[in-house]
């Protein structure tokens, strides 16, 4: 028996389907209406506080009169230790030609035209084709001359308003008073007032106030500050603006000491002039580079190498290279030469440290207990070492020596007797503990780290010439900052060219103490060592270093 649903359906049924329906539809509604009024208040609220602001804007929109110009901040300072500015930002104008004001009368053409290449070096025929050309002639801003200064600035004003603008014609008053549709953008250059003096140390910025290289490229973050603005928003009764103040970069106070760097690049100069055309070719050397250090702070006093450039023209190689040599380079070949000319040889370049590195070697083989001070040596010229001879310095040999003597004479046969009590193991330990194979974290960019030999892989000959600095490499601030270890009572500090950073009126914001990083040797070890390192100048191989009226080691 089949049933079958009359049309219409539970009558019921349906009064309860539609009641629920109901209801539902009765909850979006209070919903809705909650949506409109929340949305009410709040446009409410817009209004009531920013209501006028928002009008001029778009009232100042659809009339194309809302101005927005940035005001930039000033890059702050680099100071040498004492002061001196190595570094600054010199404030500099762009000048400004409103070429729908010009034209709005023909009489303002000439006058402003005119008035524009008196004071300013300008392209005229540019100049007129701006005001002319369908793309800029209602432009209102077009840059007609760049970087000019506050004096250029004042004497525009100054020719625009003489003083004696009263006593003039009214015809060249009214020519004065034509010279319309012209403002300054206020903008700053970067200046170093020494040119390539410490220049690797420096380092320049980009026309955007980044920096890749030196102090300029570490600190850029905190040099730099930022830039305000100015708002205007034109209306039929007046102008209304909002400024937003630049916030200044802070100021560097550099450990280098002008007068330091000054003896050094002098230096460089004399001794790249003496030696030149001799018998390393027409250079004195391929690479000189001098680090001045005080070995109780780490702080670098100087820091110097051949080949300076001038900071206020970076790209300027004419005095490396001719100008048919500078024609023919690539662009890639171009930029390769830069690098290298900006690159910082002191920390960025690796070599065989070679002789310098020997007092590392005595003073590890007396901490870690292999000397006593009672040892002595025979140098007879040379060492042989699983089956290869390794020549000393003097080939014909120092003969008997003490530990004093080893340094003294800068021998490499008693240094590799004294690597050979130490073994492989204890001599890369002590290797890594005065920071070779690592970068020191100098405050500068670019810092390799160098090559070293690992334990397990050092033979007996790579240990006999690692002694006296061969066969791995460092840099001039690792090496530099482990010597300054070796004689000032062990204490390894990290090196670094900044010592304080100011606020933009000159305020101490921070100050960059020392930083012990560790004790690399003992203060007794420590003393010894300086004493064989004296006596290397005293008569020793360090002897033609000598400078009269200063204790020095060698």
């Amino acid at each position: 028996m089949a049933i079958r649903r009359m049309p219409g359906g539970n009558r019921y049924g349906d009064r309860k389907i539609n009641s629920r329906m109901s209801r539902k539809l009765a909850g979006l509604f209070v919903v809705v209406v909650l949506l409109f009024v929340v949305l009410a208040i709040r446009i409410t609220y817009i209004n009531a506080k920013s209501g006028d602001q928002y009008a001029r804007q778009v009232l100042a929109q659809s009339q194309g009169e809302y101005a927005s110009t940035i005001l930039p901040f000033k890059r702050g300072d680099i100071l040498d230790a004492n002061g001196m500015t190595l570094a600054t930002s010199e404030k500099r104008y762009n000048v400004i030609l409103d070429c729908k004001v010009v034209n709005s009368d023909e009489d303002y053409l000439e006058p402003t035209i005119e008035a524009l290449s008196e004071i300013f070096d300008i392209d005229v025929v540019g100049v007129r084709s701006l005001l002319t050309d369908e793309k800029t002639m209602n432009s209102q801003y077009q840059i007609v001359s760049r970087n000019v200064t506050i004096e250029q600035k004042q004497d525009f004003e100054n020719y625009k308003n003489p003083e004696d603008k009263k006593d003039l014609s009214k015809e060249e008053q009214a020519r004065l008073d034509a010279i319309k549709g012209v403002w300054f953008e206020e903008n700053y250059i970067r200046v170093y007032p020494f040119n390539e003096l410490a220049c690797d140390v420096i380092g320049f910025t980009n026309g955007d106030n980044s920096a890749d290289w030196g102090i300029e490229g570490y600190y850029s973050n905190t040099l730099n500050g930022a830039d305000g603005r100015k708002y205007g928003y034109w209306s039929d009764e007046d102008l209304t603006q909002t400024i937003v103040d630049p916030t200044d970069g802070r100021s560097l106070v550099s450990t280098i000491d002008i007068n330091i760097q000054r003896i050094i690049e002098d230096e460089i100069a004399s001794f790249s002039t003496k030696y030149a055309n001799g018998p390393w070719g027409p250079k004195a050397a391929k690479n000189i580079g001098v680090v001045v250090m005080d070995p109780n702070t780490g702080e670098i006093l100087g820091m110097g190498s051949s080949d300076p450039y001038d900071l206020n023209n970076p790209r300027d190689l004419t005095a490396y290279y001719t100008t048919q040599e500078i024609a023919a380079m690539s662009d890639e070949d171009k930029v390769a030469n830069l690098q290298k000319l900006w690159r910082n040889y002191c920390i960025s370049d690796a070599y065989e440290p070679g002789s310098v590195f020997k007092p590392m070697t005595v003073s590890a083989a007396f901490e870690d207990g292999s000397l006593t001070g009672m040892e002595e040596y025979i140098c007879d010229g040379g060492q042989e070492v699983a089956g290869v001879y390794i020549k000393c310095s003097d080939v014909n040999g120092h003969g008997h020596e003490t530990n004093l003597d080893a340094i003294r004479n800068s021998c490499n046969d008693a240094l590799m007797q004294i690597a050979e009590k130490m073994g492989q193991e204890e001599f890369c330990k002590y290797q890594r503990m005065f920071n070779f194979g690592s970068r020191t974290g100098i405050d500068l960019s670019g810092e390799a780290a160098g090559i070293l030999f690992d334990a397990s892989g050092m033979s007996d000959v790579d240990l006999a010439t690692s002694s006296f600095g061969q066969g791995f490499t460092c840099t001039m601030i690792q090496e530099i900052s482990a010597l300054a270890s070796v004689i000032n009572g062990g204490y390894y500090y990290q090196p670094h060219v900044i010592s304080k950073v100011l606020d933009s009126e000159g305020a101490t914001i921070k100050t960059i103490e020392p930083t012990v990083q560790k004790q690399t040797i003992s203060e007794e070890v420590s003393d010894e060592l300086r004493r064989f390192m004296k006596a290397s100048v005293d008569d020793g191989t360090s002897v033609y270093s000598k400078v009269d009226g200063y204790s020095m080691g060698g």
